[in-house]
């Protein structure tokens, strides 16, 4: 009876979520209220007659998240756990834990440790392998796993990990966990101030504010804002973050969509803490959205100058729907500007290639548009910097290596090997570099670079097609070929991969405030950001330029 209660109680969440379109495509009301009936009645159906029992919730979940995946990875559909996530990462507060948990090949691996909040009081480490919560033993549990570490402040859960082949057992007590936007700012010398924005939650422009008056105080006279790595998040904070170094109404980004109410100009709104102090920008190709509202905003009005690489190019604009039952659609609206006309996004959705992938602008049809002083900049996705730094790039190998976790993996076991560093900040030579490598060799990782796995996936459809034997010699030589090009392309990019392992070691010791303690003296993007700021003429050539 409760089976057939939950089979009767979806039908109405998608037709909701089906009726919000219509809204908004009157025209076509009929097609969607014709495929609304189709698809409800196909629903019943399947959930009444399917040989096996089905779950009508799992169902409904995948078959929303398939349609919406065809068109932007940024339209979503958020089910009822989904949605508490969402608010989390919005408002920078929840009860838990204080680590980042990753589920992978069944496994729940804890990411990383947030310093002096539950896990890490629990004695918990990056790498430990969380095997039972509470009663609830985790390969028999298929959901979300970190819905486990929920509760109210003070609740006592038993856990139970495995580390380096070893069972453990410990308690964690909940408490609130902050995530904060600025979660470091410092002084890089007498006259320099260093800011990490880290995200753009409802607190950014406070805490960015914050931070820029107690450097000012203590006697910053320009200011370095690192933007690299954030994924972004609220527009109005972007808007509140550049009005600290810009003038009240003064246009920082507009949206642009089909639809007539979605087209917005947003200023800053009220008066700016400094308007002359000099100010670097530091972002990367993974510094997206509200990082690149800021940036693309501050270089076209010439009031800062942009360091490091191309940022990702994520320029659409999501609007947040409550659908009923406490789920929420996300979905894009609209597209952003910045000041001077130019769109951020880089990956058009809306025209794929011939593999279903979104099209990329080709660099001859960059357009060129000119900011304040006359500069000229140019579209293309992301935002350019004014000074390329090398250092902030990433190669397609490092990429896979993250990917895959080989740096995340060899760290844990660098870290176990050497449990107390000789120096202040572990250091990472040519020895372990040559360490690494053989390391990759005895476990016999596989890198699954992109290419890599579009071989592998040749011989699983060979196999299918039952003519993998006549192939397996040619295909093996072409592995062990494709293999040694990884292994040149791990030393040819060495200094880079050795800066991302050296950078997760010193987590492993410091936490990541060590790690941004470590960059302020060490990191290439803030040493040239600093010479800059300490080269008036320079920094303001290239404002006129």
């Amino acid at each position: 009876m409760q089976k057939y209660f939950k089979k009767k109680i979806v039908i109405p969440v998608i037709a909701s979520a089906f009726l919000f379109v219509g809204v908004s495509f009157k025209d076509n009301f009929f097609e969607i209220a014709k495929q609304i009936e189709i698809f409800t009645t196909l629903f019943k159906e399947l959930n009444a007659n399917y040989v096996d029992e089905t779950n009508p919730g799992d169902l409904m979940d995948k078959a929303i998240k398939s349609m919406l995946a065809n068109l932007d990875p940024y339209t979503v559909y958020f089910n009822e756990q989904d949605v508490v996530k969402f608010k989390i990462n919005n408002t920078g507060e929840y009860t838990g834990i204080g680590a980042l948990i990753q589920r992978k090949e069944g496994k729940i691996i804890i990411k990383e440790v947030y310093k002096n909040f539950p896990a890490d009081k629990a004695g918990i480490k990056p790498g430990d392998e969380i095997v039972q919560i509470g009663d609830v033993v985790l390969t028999d549990f298929k959901e979300d796993a970190s819905q486990l570490f929920k509760g109210a402040k003070n609740t006592k859960i038993e856990v139970q990990f495995n580390r380096q082949g070893k069972r453990n057992t410990t308690q964690i007590i909940l408490d609130e966990v902050e995530i904060k936007s600025v979660p470091f700012y410092a002084k890089i010398d007498a006259k320099t101030g260093y800011i990490v924005l880290a995200h753009f939650n409802k607190k950014a422009s406070n805490e960015t504010k914050e931070a820029l008056l107690e450097l000012k105080k203590q006697g910053a006279e320009r200011i370095v804002l690192d933007l690299r790595g954030n994924p972004g998040g609220l527009l109005n904070e972007a808007v509140n973050i550049c009005n600290l170094f810009v003038p009240k109404n003064e246009i920082i980004v507009t949206t642009k969509s089909k639809i007539e109410k979605y087209n917005n100009t947003y200023k800053t709104s009220f008066e700016p803490i400094d308007t002359e102090i000099p100010l670097v920008i530091i972002v990367d190709g993974k510094s997206a959205s509200a990082s690149e509202i800021v940036s693309g905003a501050l270089q076209d009005l010439d009031r800062a100058v942009i360091v490091g690489s191309r940022s990702f190019g994520k320029g659409l604009v999501q609007k947040p729907v409550d659908l009923t039952y406490s789920t929420q659609l996300k979905v894009t609206i609209s597209r952003y500007y910045t000041p001077s006309g130019r769109c951020i996004q880089a990956l058009d959705y809306a025209h794929k290639d011939a593999k279903g992938m979104a099209t990329r602008t080709d660099a001859k049809n960059y357009n060129a548009f000119k900011t304040r002083k006359g500069r000229t900049v140019y579209d293309g996705g992301g935002i350019l910097p004014d000074v390329e730094i090398e250092e902030t790039k990433s190669s397609a190998i490092a990429d896979a290596l993250v990917k895959n976790d080989v740096i995340f993996n060899y760290a844990t076991v660098f870290f176990y090997k050497n449990p107390k560093p000789t120096t202040e900040f572990p250091v990472f030579t040519d020895t372990h570099f040559e360490d690494f490598k053989n390391y990759i060799k005895s476990q016999k990782i596989a890198l699954n670079t992109e290419t890599e796995l579009a071989l592998k996936n040749t011989l699983v459809i060979a196999q299918k097609e039952k003519i993998d034997q006549s192939i397996i010699k040619e295909y093996q030589q072409l592995l062990n070929t494709l293999q040694k090009s990884e292994e040149e392309l791990i030393v040819k990019n060495k200094t880079e991969i050795s800066h991302l392992i050296l950078n997760e070691i010193i987590k492993r010791y410091h936490y990541q405030d060590g790690l941004y303690q470590y960059e302020l003296n060490n990191s290439l993007a803030i040493k040239k950001s600093v010479a800059l700021l300490n080269t008036p003429i320079e920094y303001q050539k290239i404002l006129k330029m």
